[in-house]
């Protein structure tokens, strides 16, 4: 009797789950296909500090060949999925097309940044979703720090020091924190320059309070350390045009500046919208088990899921990483269930609370509801992320002691450019490349 084929599509916490509940519960008794445009699982929280040079690159990402022995990798974006036919098409990094049949499939392909109708924002500006992202943005952040120290005017320096992130969400929050850490850094080695000065960060949000969506002692903890560190954080600000010489503010100002980090939110990946099936908000309509209703073979969770959230009637849970987990894994165990393996369950949660790295040993956390900061809420914090880390774990936690006892490394390697990673991106996880694809000698 042959296998039936369960096909996953998409490696981040959501689909890294579902596939290792699978390979856990059904084992060799089904053939489990994991597809996705690279070999690895990324570890989204720590990217921020690749992008401030503590945590090299590969210390973030986990190698899915092997953490999944037991399920066959397939390099490849997804470009759609026949229903009908049961079948997801793909194209390969060598530009080749190919067709995955399946009988059970987990829709996981996660998100992508968030684009708002702004004028100049897709030209000028680079969102934080990938890995080659956080790349370019340490390279660029060295060099303009460098380039600063020799412009030919103190105008043209200031413009290169001054650093504005808009978002004052997770993500945006820890850039601006862990940058300002970084560049201050940096400057402090620029004194052969000819200009000399302190870098300058903005972290801007519409809403009143950073950290909006989350509880306000943590959001003053936050916004407190922010502070005192010297960022310059604007709520009820938003940023009404960018252009290439700097951003306009929505109050008039212009800001010279020739970074700007979008980190205002995310988006379900398009292939969602292109499956065919009902959607919430743009994320596809899932049953409380992670079925997709009319498609009993069809399942999808994490970013892509529109999931009810058992603790607020009528509502679905976030897009964060703690939910997209969980779903994950449910996914997997549910589908575990329709081959004969266990019985379903329904999704349900409870709150562990959330954590903040804001660098050095300052952090906000609330662990199952108590509020920390400072040193203790820093050691929780790293803590939590090695617990949540599939892998890796010894080669970060050396990284972060030689962080605390050495100087960051601060040499650019130019290994991802501007045009790269462009803001619209639909994979943000590979860098863009020019020219026709070519196949490897």
């Amino acid at each position: 009797m042959s296998r039936s084929r369960v096909v996953v599509v998409g490696a981040g916490f959501a689909g890294f789950q579902a596939a290792r509940a699978l390979s856990r519960t059904v084992r060799d008794r089904a053939e489990i296909v994991l597809l996705n445009p690279t070999d690895y699982f990324l570890y989204l929280p720590l990217l921020p500090q690749v992008a401030a040079g503590i945590l090299e690159p590969r210390r973030v990402t986990v190698s899915v060949p092997d953490a999944l022995p037991r399920v066959r990798l397939v390099l490849g974006e997804a470009t759609g999925v026949d229903l009908a036919d049961r079948r997801v098409h793909y194209t390969d990094p060598e530009g080749g097309s190919g067709a995955l049949a399946y009988d059970r499939l987990v829709l996981a392909v996660g998100s992508i940044n968030k684009l708002l109708p702004v004028p100049g924002i897709a030209d000028h500006a680079h969102g934080f979703r990938g890995l080659p992202e956080a790349l370019y943005l340490r390279d660029h952040i060295t060099r303009q720090i460098e380039m600063a120290a020799g412009a030919a005017t103190a105008e043209e320096s200031a413009s290169r020091r001054t650093f504005v992130v808009v978002g004052a969400g997770y993500t945006g929050t820890e850039v601006a924190a862990q940058g300002k850490l970084f560049t201050d850094a940096l400057t402090r080695r620029q004194r052969a320059g000819k200009h000399h000065g302190r870098a300058r960060w903005l972290l801007l949000d519409v809403a009143d309070r950073v950290l909006p969506g989350l509880d306000r002692r943590l959001s003053s903890t936050a916004d407190r350390v922010l502070r005192r560190r010297g960022v310059d954080v604007r709520t009820g600000t938003s940023v009404k045009e960018a252009t290439q010489a700097g951003v306009l503010l929505d109050d008039g100002e212009f800001i010279d500046t020739r970074t700007l980090v979008w980190c205002v939110g995310v988006r379900p990946d398009p292939l969602v919208s292109e499956v065919g099936l009902p959607l919430e908000h743009g994320r596809l309509v899932v049953d409380s088990r992670l079925n997709v209703p009319g498609c009993p073979e069809v399942f999808a969770c994490g970013d892509a899921a529109a999931v009810p959230d058992p603790t607020r009637p009528g509502e679905y849970t976030p897009m964060t990483a703690q939910h997209a987990s969980r779903q994950g894994k449910l996914a997997g165990l549910n589908i575990a269930a329709t081959l004969g393996h266990g019985e379903q369950r329904s999704y349900e949660h409870h709150d562990l609370g959330f954590a903040v790295d804001l660098g050095g040993i300052q952090a906000a956390a609330n662990p199952l509801g108590v509020p920390l900061s400072g040193p203790l809420a820093g050691a929780v914090t790293r803590g939590y992320h090695l617990a949540a880390m599939p892998g890796n774990r010894v080669r970060v936690t050396a990284d972060w002691l030689l962080d605390a006892v050495l100087p960051r490394q601060s040499v650019q390697l130019g290994l991802v450019r501007s045009p790269q990673v462009p803001l619209d991106s639909a994979s943000p996880e590979v860098p863009r490349l020019g020219g026709p694809p070519h196949k490897e000698q």
